[in-house]
């Protein structure tokens, strides 16, 4: 086997080692295995071999539940001030512009109108990459615009979550969001315009304690991490080992946490049975 050094690595029929370009396989975060880049995009970023659902994209969250070009976004200049002055490693207002020009978006939470099987809804969707999802002034913002304008035009609510939680440079500004976001989600139930709730890994903190699991439905991607707090932390606490699969939406949908666990490839039908059943 003269085309093996010892070393079992694959060399040319010149002796040099061949080169395999960098990006092509994806390691799974649940089942560990590497799977082709382009065989997991034509999956809609879903691992073929444990299902689990990988992070995508604002604008392919977009995609994925609306009709073709029906989105248009609202307060899209909207962007956060920096109320405490707060500096860690960075001011709080040059990270901010770090994030910015990172992900092209001014904050972590997009809004606006859309249809979904021609039916009209009111979007919200969480930019995880922006801050890590974290909830401040923005984000609070525009959940209540979002439930507001959704009561104005009996347009259903669909909120996709994806967040750590309460955004810390905002201190208790972030934390008062929590029951801002609440008393708008009662006012548009009060208002009989269903709200509901998609719920994606990881979704924690002030998010999953406020807004997010107040819906009239709960929708969850299968092994998404849902909770308050992660299990690292609990575990810590309780000096307890946690129950296998403790807060995967597995867990939660077992204990009556969740309506449904719904796969991406049929969360557009889903939703639009959903809504159906309201018009």
């Amino acid at each position: 086997m003269a085309w093996f050094k010892r070393t079992g690595r694959p060399e040319s029929s010149e002796g040099k080692r061949v080169k395999i370009p960098e990006g092509l396989w994806v390691k799974c975060n649940n089942c560990r295995e590497l799977i082709y880049r382009k065989e997991l995009e034509k999956n809609v970023h879903v691992c073929p071999k444990c299902d689990y659902h990988f992070p995508i994209s604002v604008e392919e969250r977009i995609a994925l539940i609306l009709d073709e070009n029906s989105f248009k976004e609202i307060d899209a200049s909207l962007e956060a001030t920096d109320p405490l002055n707060f500096k860690d490693v960075l001011r709080y207002k040059d990270r901010l512009k770090v994030y910015q020009e990172k992900t092209g978006w001014k904050d972590a939470m997009v809004y606006g109108d859309g249809t979904v099987k021609n039916h009209p809804v009111v979007l919200g969707v969480f930019n995880f990459n922006f801050m890590g999802g974290s909830m401040g002034c923005v984000v609070g913002e525009k959940i209540v615009r979002a439930a507001e304008r959704s009561a104005d035009t009996r347009a259903p609510l669909i909120i996709v979550s994806s967040s750590g939680g309460a955004r810390m440079q905002e201190g208790i500004f972030s934390l008062m969001q929590m029951v801002k976001t609440s008393a708008a989600i009662a006012r548009l139930s009060a208002a009989r315009v269903p709200f509901i709730s998609i719920l994606t890994d990881p979704t924690f903190g002030g998010v999953t304690a406020s807004f997010s699991m107040l819906g009239d439905f709960h929708i969850a991607e299968p092994k998404a991490l849902i909770g308050f707090t992660g299990p690292r932390v609990i575990e810590q606490t309780l000096k307890q080992q946690l129950p296998e699969g403790f807060q995967r939406s597995e867990f939660l949908m077992e204990h009556g946490m969740l309506d449904m666990i719904v796969g991406r490839k049929k969360l557009k039908e889903t939703l639009g049975n959903l809504i159906e059943f309201f018009v």
